[in-house]
């Protein structure tokens, strides 16, 4: 995980009792938030003091995800109320939310009000597209790029890192990549003695066989 970040910003933890809300939508690619969630809810397990984690969503109605996948949100944007982290995934989902004022009002008053704002896979495009990457690095799915550059302002791009920590605002790559950004965040958000924990309980050791 060593090198993986880019620290422009203090990487404060916050205090026990954060809550995590996991974003939820039609077409959102499936790992790009199961992963991060098996994650952040092992740290939940093993420290329930800690750490909160909510899917939301539009309504509570099923969304089916790019694979075919439903799922349920916990609770709805309306309903959730201000959270610590907000985890966005990507998916073909994504491409419907560019330009949609009310989706770019909601993310910016997130971020102005103190959220840590993390992206996965092709999420970094809504977050471009809200004004959340200008001026700075940022990562996505390795073919977005092209995507992702023209909806934001002099957004530098890494497309050789895991995810990018830029302090208020972290992107992580493609779909695996996710896992990664979650354990940096149970390493950032509560001890690097933690993420290795975490890191154990859900066996992540990758050693591909290809």
């Amino acid at each position: 995980m060593e090198g993986a970040t880019v620290a422009l910003a203090d990487a404060t933890r916050v205090a026990s009792g954060m809550r995590i809300a996991i974003a939820v939508f039609e077409g959102a690619e499936e790992l790009d938030f199961v992963g991060p969630w098996e994650v952040l809810a092992a740290w939940r397990f093993l420290y329930p003091d800690d750490v909160e984690v909510l899917l939301v969503g539009e309504d509570s109605a099923p969304v089916t995800c790019a694979k075919g996948m439903k799922v349920v949100a916990h609770t709805t944007w309306d309903e959730v109320g201000d959270v610590n982290v907000l985890v966005y995934p990507g998916g073909r989902g994504t491409r419907t939310q560019l330009g949609d004022e009310h989706i770019r009002s909601r993310l910016r008053g997130m971020k102005e009000r103190g959220t840590l704002m993390t992206s996965v896979c092709t999420g970094a495009l809504v977050y471009a597209d809200a004004g959340l990457l200008d001026g700075q690095p940022a990562t996505t799915y390795w073919s977005a790029f092209d995507e992702l550059l023209p909806l934001g302002r002099e957004i530098t791009p890494r497309p050789d890192d895991r995810f990018i920590d830029v302090g208020d605002v972290i992107t992580a790559a493609g779909v695996s990549a996710g896992i990664d950004m979650a354990l940096h965040l149970v390493g950032r958000l509560g001890s690097p003695e933690k993420a290795r924990e975490v890191r154990r309980y859900i066996q992540y050791d990758p050693e591909p066989p290809y």
